[in-house]
Protein backbone atom coordinates (compact mmCIF):
# COMPACT_ATOMS: atom_id res chain seq x y z
CA UNK A 1 0.00 0.00 0.00
CA UNK A 2 1.46 3.34 -1.04
CA UNK A 3 1.41 6.28 1.30
CA UNK A 4 -1.14 8.02 -0.93
CA UNK A 5 -3.61 5.17 -0.60
CA UNK A 6 -3.33 4.94 3.17
CA UNK A 7 -6.74 5.48 4.67
CA UNK A 8 -6.21 5.18 8.42
CA UNK A 9 -4.85 7.83 10.77
CA UNK A 10 -1.23 7.26 11.75
CA UNK A 11 1.49 9.52 13.09
CA UNK A 12 -0.21 12.65 11.78
CA UNK A 13 -3.28 11.70 13.83
CA UNK A 14 -1.27 12.25 17.00
CA UNK A 15 0.12 15.48 15.60
CA UNK A 16 -3.31 16.66 14.51
CA UNK A 17 -4.77 16.10 17.95
CA UNK A 18 -1.82 17.89 19.49
CA UNK A 19 -2.47 20.94 17.32
CA UNK A 20 -5.63 21.66 19.28
CA UNK A 21 -4.06 21.60 22.73
CA UNK A 22 -5.36 23.53 25.70
CA UNK A 23 -5.03 26.88 23.94
CA UNK A 24 -7.00 26.12 20.80
CA UNK A 25 -10.06 28.02 21.96
CA UNK A 26 -9.71 31.77 22.10
CA UNK A 27 -10.61 31.54 25.79
CA UNK A 28 -9.07 29.07 28.24
CA UNK A 29 -11.00 25.81 28.28
CA UNK A 30 -12.18 26.19 31.85
CA UNK A 31 -13.38 29.74 31.26
CA UNK A 32 -15.13 28.70 28.05
CA UNK A 33 -16.89 25.84 29.83
CA UNK A 34 -17.94 28.12 32.67
CA UNK A 35 -19.37 30.68 30.28
CA UNK A 36 -21.28 27.99 28.42
CA UNK A 37 -22.68 26.70 31.70
CA UNK A 38 -23.99 30.05 32.85
CA UNK A 39 -24.94 31.33 29.40
CA UNK A 40 -22.61 34.32 29.67
CA UNK A 41 -19.67 35.53 27.64
CA UNK A 42 -19.06 38.43 25.37
CA UNK A 43 -21.20 38.04 22.29
CA UNK A 44 -21.96 34.92 20.25
CA UNK A 45 -19.63 32.09 21.19
CA UNK A 46 -18.90 31.18 17.56
CA UNK A 47 -16.80 34.34 17.35
CA UNK A 48 -14.42 32.75 19.83
CA UNK A 49 -13.76 29.57 17.85
CA UNK A 50 -10.31 29.13 16.29
CA UNK A 51 -10.08 30.60 12.80
CA UNK A 52 -9.97 28.89 10.41
CA UNK A 53 -12.28 26.42 12.12
CA UNK A 54 -11.94 22.73 11.27
CA UNK A 55 -15.32 21.00 11.03
CA UNK A 56 -15.41 17.20 11.12
CA UNK A 57 -17.71 16.43 8.18
CA UNK A 58 -20.15 13.73 9.33
CA UNK A 59 -17.54 13.10 12.03
CA UNK A 60 -14.24 11.72 10.80
CA UNK A 61 -15.87 10.10 7.79
CA UNK A 62 -12.56 9.64 6.00
CA UNK A 63 -11.75 6.97 8.57
CA UNK A 64 -15.01 5.59 9.96
CA UNK A 65 -18.54 5.05 8.56
CA UNK A 66 -20.23 8.45 8.58
CA UNK A 67 -22.70 9.64 11.19
CA UNK A 68 -21.84 7.02 13.78
CA UNK A 69 -20.74 7.62 17.34
CA UNK A 70 -17.45 6.05 16.27
CA UNK A 71 -17.00 8.67 13.57
CA UNK A 72 -17.96 11.52 15.91
CA UNK A 73 -15.67 10.27 18.68
CA UNK A 74 -12.70 9.94 16.35
CA UNK A 75 -13.26 13.46 15.00
CA UNK A 76 -13.27 14.79 18.54
CA UNK A 77 -10.19 12.77 19.51
CA UNK A 78 -8.36 14.03 16.43
CA UNK A 79 -9.07 17.58 17.57
CA UNK A 80 -11.84 18.78 15.25
CA UNK A 81 -13.20 22.08 16.53
CA UNK A 82 -16.79 21.27 15.48
CA UNK A 83 -18.51 17.99 14.54
CA UNK A 84 -21.33 17.76 12.02
CA UNK A 85 -24.63 15.85 12.15
CA UNK A 86 -27.36 15.59 9.51
CA UNK A 87 -30.88 15.00 10.78
CA UNK A 88 -33.76 13.03 9.29
CA UNK A 89 -36.89 11.75 11.09
CA UNK A 90 -38.23 8.31 11.84
CA UNK A 91 -41.85 7.29 11.29
CA UNK A 92 -42.56 7.97 14.96
CA UNK A 93 -40.93 11.39 14.96
CA UNK A 94 -37.45 10.83 16.37
CA UNK A 95 -34.51 12.69 14.82
CA UNK A 96 -31.67 10.41 13.76
CA UNK A 97 -28.27 11.13 12.26
CA UNK A 98 -28.06 10.13 8.60
CA UNK A 99 -26.86 12.14 5.62
CA UNK A 100 -29.99 11.10 3.75
CA UNK A 101 -33.31 9.52 4.61
CA UNK A 102 -32.43 6.86 2.00
CA UNK A 103 -30.42 4.46 4.16
CA UNK A 104 -29.75 1.85 1.48
CA UNK A 105 -26.04 2.66 1.17
CA UNK A 106 -25.29 3.51 4.79
CA UNK A 107 -26.88 0.59 6.66
CA UNK A 108 -27.33 -3.17 6.35
CA UNK A 109 -31.08 -2.79 5.82
CA UNK A 110 -30.92 -4.79 2.57
CA UNK A 111 -29.73 -7.80 4.60
CA UNK A 112 -32.85 -7.78 6.78
CA UNK A 113 -35.54 -9.95 5.13
CA UNK A 114 -38.12 -8.66 7.59
CA UNK A 115 -37.82 -5.24 5.95
CA UNK A 116 -37.82 -6.36 2.31
CA UNK A 117 -41.37 -5.05 1.90
CA UNK A 118 -40.31 -1.57 2.99
CA UNK A 119 -38.28 -1.00 -0.16
CA UNK A 120 -39.92 1.81 -2.10
CA UNK A 121 -39.48 4.35 -4.85
CA UNK A 122 -39.94 7.96 -3.77
CA UNK A 123 -39.36 11.41 -5.13
CA UNK A 124 -37.33 13.50 -2.71
CA UNK A 125 -36.70 17.10 -3.70
CA UNK A 126 -37.44 16.26 -7.31
CA UNK A 127 -35.17 13.21 -7.46
CA UNK A 128 -36.55 9.68 -7.86
CA UNK A 129 -34.92 7.23 -5.44
CA UNK A 130 -35.44 3.54 -4.83
CA UNK A 131 -34.42 2.09 -1.48
CA UNK A 132 -35.29 2.14 2.19
CA UNK A 133 -36.21 5.39 3.95
CA UNK A 134 -36.08 6.41 7.59
CA UNK A 135 -39.60 7.80 7.57
CA UNK A 136 -40.92 4.27 6.97
CA UNK A 137 -39.30 2.87 10.12
CA UNK A 138 -39.92 3.38 13.81
CA UNK A 139 -36.90 4.18 15.93
CA UNK A 140 -37.04 0.71 17.48
CA UNK A 141 -36.87 -0.82 14.00
CA UNK A 142 -33.99 1.41 12.91
CA UNK A 143 -32.07 0.39 16.02
CA UNK A 144 -31.98 -3.19 14.71
CA UNK A 145 -29.86 -2.00 11.76
CA UNK A 146 -26.12 -1.39 11.72
CA UNK A 147 -24.20 1.34 9.93
CA UNK A 148 -21.75 0.68 7.11
CA UNK A 149 -19.36 2.60 4.87
CA UNK A 150 -21.20 4.61 2.20
CA UNK A 151 -18.43 4.57 -0.46
CA UNK A 152 -16.58 1.28 0.04
CA UNK A 153 -14.93 1.45 -3.36
CA UNK A 154 -13.14 4.62 -2.34
CA UNK A 155 -12.68 3.92 1.36
CA UNK A 156 -12.13 0.18 1.51
CA UNK A 157 -10.41 0.32 4.88
CA UNK A 158 -13.50 1.85 6.43
CA UNK A 159 -15.43 -1.33 5.70
CA UNK A 160 -13.53 -2.91 8.59
CA UNK A 161 -16.01 -1.06 10.82
CA UNK A 162 -19.16 -2.11 8.98
CA UNK A 163 -21.72 -3.34 11.50
CA UNK A 164 -19.91 -1.95 14.52
CA UNK A 165 -22.27 0.95 15.28
CA UNK A 166 -26.00 1.56 15.14
CA UNK A 167 -27.77 4.66 13.87
CA UNK A 168 -27.56 7.31 16.60
CA UNK A 169 -30.41 9.59 17.53
CA UNK A 170 -29.63 13.27 17.81
CA UNK A 171 -30.56 13.11 21.48
CA UNK A 172 -27.91 10.42 21.98
CA UNK A 173 -25.39 12.70 20.28
CA UNK A 174 -26.37 15.59 22.54
CA UNK A 175 -25.84 13.38 25.60
CA UNK A 176 -22.52 12.18 24.21
CA UNK A 177 -21.40 15.78 23.57
CA UNK A 178 -22.39 16.82 27.09
CA UNK A 179 -20.53 13.87 28.62
CA UNK A 180 -17.42 14.55 26.56
CA UNK A 181 -17.62 18.26 27.34
CA UNK A 182 -17.65 17.59 31.07
CA UNK A 183 -14.78 15.15 30.74
CA UNK A 184 -12.66 17.54 28.69
CA UNK A 185 -13.58 20.72 30.56
CA UNK A 186 -14.81 22.53 27.43
CA UNK A 187 -17.94 22.40 25.31
CA UNK A 188 -18.10 20.03 22.37
CA UNK A 189 -19.27 21.99 19.35
CA UNK A 190 -21.87 20.53 17.00
CA UNK A 191 -22.91 21.53 13.46
CA UNK A 192 -26.43 20.27 12.82
CA UNK A 193 -28.27 20.20 9.49
CA UNK A 194 -31.96 19.86 8.77
CA UNK A 195 -32.22 17.59 5.72
CA UNK A 196 -35.05 18.00 3.22
CA UNK A 197 -37.19 20.03 5.64
CA UNK A 198 -39.91 20.92 3.10
CA UNK A 199 -40.27 17.27 2.07
CA UNK A 200 -40.62 16.11 5.67
CA UNK A 201 -43.00 18.89 6.63
CA UNK A 202 -45.23 17.65 3.82
CA UNK A 203 -45.25 14.24 5.52
CA UNK A 204 -46.25 15.74 8.86
CA UNK A 205 -42.72 15.23 10.21
CA UNK A 206 -41.54 18.83 10.51
CA UNK A 207 -37.91 18.92 11.63
CA UNK A 208 -37.56 22.37 13.13
CA UNK A 209 -39.96 22.07 16.05
CA UNK A 210 -38.54 18.69 17.01
CA UNK A 211 -35.00 20.05 16.80
CA UNK A 212 -35.83 23.16 18.81
CA UNK A 213 -37.38 21.03 21.56
CA UNK A 214 -34.17 19.02 21.91
CA UNK A 215 -31.98 22.14 21.80
CA UNK A 216 -33.98 23.68 24.62
CA UNK A 217 -33.85 20.46 26.64
CA UNK A 218 -30.05 20.30 26.39
CA UNK A 219 -29.33 24.02 26.72
CA UNK A 220 -28.17 24.60 23.14
CA UNK A 221 -30.87 27.08 22.20
CA UNK A 222 -29.01 30.33 22.98
CA UNK A 223 -26.87 32.62 20.85
CA UNK A 224 -23.82 31.56 22.86
CA UNK A 225 -24.57 27.82 22.60
CA UNK A 226 -21.86 25.56 21.20
CA UNK A 227 -23.77 24.66 18.06
CA UNK A 228 -24.39 25.81 14.50
CA UNK A 229 -27.67 25.03 12.77
CA UNK A 230 -27.61 24.71 8.99
CA UNK A 231 -29.78 23.92 6.00
CA UNK A 232 -29.79 24.13 2.22
CA UNK A 233 -33.31 25.53 2.57
CA UNK A 234 -33.20 29.14 3.83
CA UNK A 235 -36.78 28.93 5.10
CA UNK A 236 -35.70 26.23 7.53
CA UNK A 237 -33.22 28.61 9.13
CA UNK A 238 -35.84 31.36 9.14
CA UNK A 239 -38.13 28.99 11.00
CA UNK A 240 -35.37 28.07 13.45
CA UNK A 241 -34.66 31.76 14.08
CA UNK A 242 -38.19 32.06 15.48
CA UNK A 243 -37.74 29.04 17.74
CA UNK A 244 -34.21 29.32 19.17
CA UNK A 245 -31.30 31.78 19.24
CA UNK A 246 -28.61 29.26 18.27
CA UNK A 247 -26.24 30.42 15.47
CA UNK A 248 -27.59 29.64 12.00
CA UNK A 249 -25.93 29.02 8.63
CA UNK A 250 -27.44 28.84 5.13
CA UNK A 251 -25.83 26.20 2.93
CA UNK A 252 -25.30 27.11 -0.73
CA UNK A 253 -24.95 24.58 -3.52
CA UNK A 254 -23.79 25.23 -7.10
CA UNK A 255 -24.45 28.69 -8.51
CA UNK A 256 -27.12 27.62 -10.99
CA UNK A 257 -29.20 25.64 -8.52
CA UNK A 258 -32.30 26.74 -6.59
CA UNK A 259 -33.03 25.74 -3.00
CA UNK A 260 -35.88 23.25 -2.94
CA UNK A 261 -38.05 25.47 -0.74
CA UNK A 262 -37.63 28.23 -3.34
CA UNK A 263 -38.90 25.89 -6.05
CA UNK A 264 -41.92 24.91 -3.97
CA UNK A 265 -42.69 28.53 -3.10
CA UNK A 266 -42.13 29.79 -6.65
CA UNK A 267 -39.18 31.97 -5.63
CA UNK A 268 -37.14 32.45 -8.84
CA UNK A 269 -33.84 33.20 -7.11
CA UNK A 270 -30.90 30.88 -7.62
CA UNK A 271 -27.78 30.44 -5.52
CA UNK A 272 -26.10 32.84 -7.95
CA UNK A 273 -28.55 35.47 -6.74
CA UNK A 274 -28.00 34.63 -3.08
CA UNK A 275 -24.22 35.12 -3.29
CA UNK A 276 -24.64 38.65 -4.62
CA UNK A 277 -24.47 41.46 -2.04
CA UNK A 278 -28.25 41.86 -1.97
CA UNK A 279 -28.76 38.14 -1.45
CA UNK A 280 -26.16 38.04 1.29
CA UNK A 281 -27.84 40.99 2.99
CA UNK A 282 -31.08 39.03 2.98
CA UNK A 283 -29.39 35.95 4.49
CA UNK A 284 -27.78 38.13 7.16
CA UNK A 285 -31.24 39.19 8.31
CA UNK A 286 -31.85 35.74 9.83
CA UNK A 287 -28.51 33.87 9.82
CA UNK A 288 -24.96 34.39 11.01
CA UNK A 289 -23.14 32.60 8.24
CA UNK A 290 -23.11 30.75 4.93
CA UNK A 291 -21.78 27.34 4.00
CA UNK A 292 -20.94 27.59 0.31
CA UNK A 293 -19.64 24.80 -1.85
CA UNK A 294 -15.92 25.31 -2.47
CA UNK A 295 -16.58 26.12 -6.13
CA UNK A 296 -18.36 29.31 -5.03
CA UNK A 297 -15.07 30.41 -3.44
CA UNK A 298 -12.79 29.37 -6.32
CA UNK A 299 -14.46 28.03 -9.47
CA UNK A 300 -12.78 25.26 -11.46
CA UNK A 301 -12.03 25.38 -15.17
CA UNK A 302 -12.99 22.66 -17.64
CA UNK A 303 -9.92 20.60 -16.69
CA UNK A 304 -10.86 20.62 -13.01
CA UNK A 305 -8.14 23.05 -12.00
CA UNK A 306 -8.75 26.06 -9.78
CA UNK A 307 -9.51 29.31 -11.55
CA UNK A 308 -9.87 32.89 -10.37
CA UNK A 309 -11.32 33.35 -6.87
CA UNK A 310 -14.68 35.08 -6.62
CA UNK A 311 -15.45 38.00 -4.32
CA UNK A 312 -17.76 35.89 -2.13
CA UNK A 313 -15.52 35.87 0.95
CA UNK A 314 -15.13 39.64 0.88
CA UNK A 315 -18.79 40.24 0.10
CA UNK A 316 -20.05 37.93 2.84
CA UNK A 317 -17.73 39.42 5.43
CA UNK A 318 -18.98 42.87 4.45
CA UNK A 319 -22.47 41.71 5.47
CA UNK A 320 -21.19 40.32 8.78
CA UNK A 321 -21.45 36.68 7.70
CA UNK A 322 -18.95 33.94 8.46
CA UNK A 323 -18.05 31.39 5.76
CA UNK A 324 -17.61 27.65 6.36
CA UNK A 325 -17.35 26.10 2.86
CA UNK A 326 -17.65 22.35 2.14
CA UNK A 327 -16.03 19.80 1.65
CA UNK A 328 -12.30 19.11 1.40
CA UNK A 329 -11.22 15.45 1.34
CA UNK A 330 -7.82 13.81 1.01
CA UNK A 331 -8.49 11.51 -1.96
CA UNK A 332 -7.51 12.50 -5.49
CA UNK A 333 -11.04 12.05 -6.80
CA UNK A 334 -12.30 14.82 -4.51
CA UNK A 335 -9.43 17.29 -4.94
CA UNK A 336 -9.00 20.00 -7.59
CA UNK A 337 -6.90 18.67 -10.47
CA UNK A 338 -4.01 20.91 -9.39
CA UNK A 339 -3.54 18.82 -6.26
CA UNK A 340 -4.04 15.28 -7.51
CA UNK A 341 -1.02 13.01 -7.29
CA UNK A 342 -0.64 9.91 -9.44
CA UNK A 343 -3.39 8.14 -11.33
CA UNK A 344 -5.20 6.28 -8.55
CA UNK A 345 -8.40 8.22 -7.81
CA UNK A 346 -8.58 6.69 -4.32
CA UNK A 347 -5.01 7.59 -3.36
CA UNK A 348 -4.30 10.68 -1.30
CA UNK A 349 -3.32 13.81 -3.18
CA UNK A 350 -1.80 17.07 -1.97
CA UNK A 351 -4.61 17.96 0.42
CA UNK A 352 -2.28 20.23 2.38
CA UNK A 353 -1.71 22.35 -0.71
CA UNK A 354 -5.45 22.58 -1.34
CA UNK A 355 -6.19 23.60 2.26
CA UNK A 356 -3.57 26.34 2.00
CA UNK A 357 -5.13 27.85 -1.11
CA UNK A 358 -8.61 27.95 0.43
CA UNK A 359 -7.32 29.32 3.75
CA UNK A 360 -5.58 32.12 1.83
CA UNK A 361 -8.99 33.30 0.59
CA UNK A 362 -9.90 34.34 4.14
CA UNK A 363 -12.53 31.71 4.89
CA UNK A 364 -13.53 31.31 8.54
CA UNK A 365 -13.51 27.52 8.52
CA UNK A 366 -13.93 24.45 6.37
CA UNK A 367 -15.64 21.07 6.40
CA UNK A 368 -13.36 18.07 5.94
CA UNK A 369 -13.66 14.29 6.12
CA UNK A 370 -10.08 14.21 7.45
CA UNK A 371 -9.87 16.47 10.52
CA UNK A 372 -6.23 15.60 11.25
CA UNK A 373 -5.18 16.80 7.79
CA UNK A 374 -7.20 19.99 8.24
CA UNK A 375 -5.67 20.68 11.66
CA UNK A 376 -2.11 20.24 10.43
CA UNK A 377 -2.82 22.41 7.39
CA UNK A 378 -4.28 25.03 9.71
CA UNK A 379 -1.23 24.88 11.96
CA UNK A 380 1.02 25.47 8.95
CA UNK A 381 -1.13 28.38 7.83
CA UNK A 382 -1.41 30.24 11.13
CA UNK A 383 2.29 29.82 11.94
CA UNK A 384 3.55 31.42 8.72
Amino acid sequence: MTQGARNTPGRRTVLGAAVLGSAAMALPATAQAAEQERGGGHGPSHTRLPVPTIVGHRGASGYRPEHTLGSYQLALDLGAHVIEQDLVPTKDGHLVCRHENDITATTDVADHPEFAGRKATKTVDGVSLTGWFTEDFTLAELKTLRAKERIPGTRQRNTLYDGRWEIPTFEEVLRWADDEGRRRGRPVWLYTETKHPTYFRGLGLGLEERLAKLLRRYGRDRKDSAIFLQSFEPSSMQRMAKLVSSPRVVLLDAAGTRPWDFRVAGDPRTVADLVKPEGLKWIASFAQGIGPTLDLIIPKDTSGKLGTPTTLVRDAHAKGLILHPFTLRDENSFLPADFRRGTDPNAYGDAFGAFKVYFEQGIDGIFTDNPDTGLLARADFVSR
